[in-house]
Order: structure tokens, then sequence, then C-alpha cells
């Protein structure tokens, strides 16, 4: 039986047995939310240490079928047979609350290359989210763990960028498709549709934003489609939902503390962190 690790970030302590998982399945209950980085990690170790060549990874909310679970692994396997360096396949996610099926992306300078996902070949792409993808293990040391710091968003991406500058592919698989909601109830402006999340979380994405835009090995085509995007965000999301005065402080604590180097856990930001 190929092992599975599920690791809760929930503040109360559980049992694998109370949530009706199988007793083949090792349960890590943290006991407090210590950020999706460290939970990433922590489920990726379990699998080295089992003896896993891949790691699948998803979130609460994601429907993977038995296709998915068969073709993402199998995209792997041949990588590895031909010796192709590829650190990362994930499939195409269908959201109908947005845009329903989403496209894969590269950076380019300004605007994100939006690549419609079509066809039977891997698609070599520049960011895959977490949530439906396989991780070729045999790379995992090299490329290095999640980054613990940023907590939560953009957690994927700068893993990617991490990867794809060790000279690593990231493949999207447009012939695989997953069901996945993207952020809470989006919200529609001019006609298009926005994920939206709760203040807390809006710390984060704008904190993390101004982080890695100071990070040297983050690229520029990355850095200036975010320069260009973080004011627009930042009227979306802090006026047009409700509890706006929540969101208008949070997001700016964020680009405040992201500035100052204050990562982590929102509330444990007293010693800056790089």
């Amino acid at each position: 039986m190929l092992p599975c690790v599920v690791v809760d970030n929930t503040p109360s302590m559980r049992t694998g047995a109370s949530l009706g998982l199988s007793a083949s399945i090792e349960y890590v209950p943290n006991g407090e939310n210590v950020g999706i980085a460290t939970a990433l990690n922590q489920g990726v170790e379990y699998l080295k240490r089992a003896g896993a060549e891949m790691a699948l990874l998803f979130d609460q909310d994601s429907e993977p079928s038995d296709t998915l679970l068969a073709g993402l692994p199998a995209e792997i396997a041949r990588a590895n047979e031909r010796g192709e360096r590829v650190a990362l396949v994930g499939p195409a996610y269908d959201d109908p609350r947005l845009r329903g099926t989403a496209p894969f992306v590269r950076f380019r300078y300004w605007k994100l290359e939006r690549l419609v996902p079509q066809g039977s070949e891997p698609m070599d792409v520049d960011f895959l989210i977490t949530s439906g993808s396989c991780i070729n293990l045999r790379f995992w040391s090299e490329v290095g763990p999640m980054d613990d710091a940023l907590f939560i968003d953009f957690v994927d991406l700068e893993w990617c960028v991490r990867a794809k500058q060790k000279g690593y592919h990231i493949l999207g698989l447009p012939w695989l498709r997953m069901s996945h909601e993207l952020g809470g109830e989006p919200v529609r402006i001019f006609g298009r549709a926005y994920p939206m999340h709760g203040p807390l979380r809006h710390y984060y994405q704008f904190r993390n934003v101004i982080a890695l835009l100071k990070r040297s090995y983050i690229p520029w085509s990355w850095k200036t489609t975010e320069l260009l995007k973080l004011p627009v965000r930042l009227v979306i999301y802090s006026f047009f939902p409700e509890q706006r005065s929540q969101h208008i402080r949070m997001a700016l604590e964020g680009l405040r503390d992201g500035w100052m180097g204050r990562l982590g856990r929102y509330g444990d930001r007293s010693v800056p962190r790089s």
C-alpha cells in the first residue's frame, strides 16, 4: 500500500480514528496552525522516510479523480526514465465560480502569459498551485523545502521559482483536470469575478508579495506584473468586501511587515526574518 499522511493544522487535537481515517494513514495533529509551508514539509518528509519517490499534495477542499491520482505520478515516472529534470507536475484546475478552467502561466514582463490547457503534451510553465501537484522527491533535497517563513500564500510560487532556477522543469498536464475552489466566495467587479478571502489572509498576501519583491532571486518578469496588480488588489480587496476597515488595516499591516522583513505567523512577528 502506498504511504499516505494527513497533516492537521486545526487548533483542536484529534485522532485519525475520530476523523474516520484508516489506521494505515499517518495522522499528524499539529494542534495549531503552523502554516501551509510547514505542514507540507512535514508531509513530504514523512513520505521520504517511508521510501516514496513522489509526493501528491492536496488541500482539504480538492477533489482528485482516480485518473488524476494515476496520471500525475505516471508523468513523473516517464520523466525519470528519460533522464529529464522534472521537479513538479500538476493538472489544470476548474473553479466554476471564477473563470472555469484556469490557464497555466508563464512569467512575462508586465503581464503574465496565460496558456490555455489543451492538448496531450506537457506544457513547460513557471508556476503551479500546490494542491493537485506531484513533487518528484528525487530532487526535493536540492530544491529545498517550502519556505516556512512565508506561512501561507505564494509558498508554491516561491518553491517553483527556486526549482526553475536550479534547472528543473515545472510541467502543467493539460489533459488532467481537478476541481478546486480558489479562496472564498468571489466578488464581481465590472463583470469579472475575483477570489475573496478574509482580512487575515489578505495580510499574508500583501506581506508576502512585498517580501518576495525584495528577494534578488525572484525574477523581474514576475515582479513587474505584481507591481501592476498590487494597487488593483488593494482597491478590490479593501473596498468591495464587507468589513472594509478590517481588510484595509490588515492589508496595510501586511505591506508594512513585508517591507520590514517580519515574516512567520501573524502575531509572532517581533523578530525580523529574511
